[in-house]
């Protein structure tokens, strides 16, 4: 680092010498934004990354708990490309170590139950304690009979009928 290098670049290889020695060589990666790394040259936390695949993912998940499994499920998919997801997914593994499998599973059930699909709602279901709260049901909205002289009710209508 911080060290003066030379770069010999050809239509097909990029090298980087230090003081004369060659250091490594690259093959040439063409295109607007196209990097090509090695995995040795990547610091230890992004190669941690790289071992990760979203079936390990969805595993652990469901290692864990049904409703963890389908929510690392579901960031998986609603990304355009599922590697957009990893962040979020280890975020869920950081909150397993710190809360444990049972608070993080009712975290992601409500999570899901919401429509909460992120790290940052089940994070903050897990720091406000929603998660040992029981979700609210819903009840079926109530129907009212209106009595009005206007209406007249389908008996109205079959009398028509019958007299037409």
């Amino acid at each position: 680092m911080r060290e003066h290098v030379d770069v010999r670049a050809t239509a097909t290889t990029v090298e980087i010498f230090h003081r004369g020695r060659r250091i490594t060589s690259h093959v040439r990666e063409y295109g607007r934004r196209r990097f090509l790394t090695k995995p040795e040259h990547m610091p230890a936390s992004h190669r941690a990354h790289l071992e990760w695949t979203p079936s390990k993912l969805i595993a652990w998940g469901q290692s864990v708990g049904p409703p963890v499994g389908e929510l690392v499920e579901r960031i998986l998919n609603t990304r355009p490309h599922p590697e957009h997801g990893y962040r979020a997914c280890m975020g869920l593994k950081r909150l397993f170590k710190r809360y444990g499998p049972d608070r993080l599973s009712a975290a992601c059930q409500r999570a899901l139950a919401t429509g909460g699909i992120s790290y940052t709602s089940v994070d903050a279901i897990l720091k406000h304690g929603l998660d040992r709260s029981l979700l609210p049901v819903e009840a079926p909205p109530k129907i009212i009979a209106i009595d009005h002289a206007n209406l007249r009710g389908s008996a109205y209508y079959q009398q028509q009928l019958l007299e037409a």
